[in-house]
């Protein structure tokens, strides 16, 4: 009788871990974007960044740990995250794509260089349409709360060809409002 309420404990620790843990953002890396993309057609957000930026490392722990920037993120985007330093060689779209001088310090991938028309500043976002395009790029740290309509924005809004303050102008957060104080 005693392992049947050590077992129960444990099956409902274990359950309420579940449901309180987090939720990741799914990134994936340019091939398997490129390769998902193919089979299911969606919007793609590229996070550009570098191991040494500071504010790409706060970006990680604060704004794509959020449940809800992730969940959304995950619903609606194929989330790339790309190390705009990298080393691998990337075949896109006919070119090839590859870090110059690999075994210098803050040498940048062409990819990431193309991506972000040059203007490299970490980190850095790229939304693109299924086909790839570039839509926009958006430079530097944003909060939870900044980056949700933003993100929302090329789902919701752009794609229906609504101009970003009109789109603001009927917003509604996903997060939760904040209590009232009596």
């Amino acid at each position: 009788m005693n392992s049947f309420y050590t077992l129960f404990f444990l099956l409902a620790v274990t359950l309420n871990t579940v449901a309180q843990a987090p939720s990741k953002i799914n990134w994936m890396s340019w091939n398997e974007a490129v390769a998902a993309n193919s089979d299911e057609p969606r919007l793609i957000f590229v996070d550009t960044y570098t191991d040494w930026c500071g504010w790409c490392k706060k970006m990680d722990a604060s704004t794509f740990a959020n449940p809800v920037i992730a969940e959304y993120m995950n619903e609606h985007y194929y989330a790339v995250k790309m190390d705009a330093e990298m080393k691998d060689t990337i075949e896109f779209n006919g070119y090839t794509f590859v870090n110059p001088q690999p075994d210098r310090k803050r040498s940048t991938h062409q990819l990431a260089a193309s991506l972000l028309d040059n203007k490299l500043s970490y980190p850095s976002f790229i939304f693109l349409n299924a086909e790839f395009q570039r839509i926009q790029i958006l430079p530097g740290y944003k909060a939870p709360k900044q980056f949700e309509p933003i993100m929302r924005y090329f789902v919701e809004g752009a794609t229906q060809g609504v101009q970003y303050e009109d789109y603001m102008s009927n917003f509604v957060s996903l997060f939760p409002a904040p209590e009232q104080a009596n």
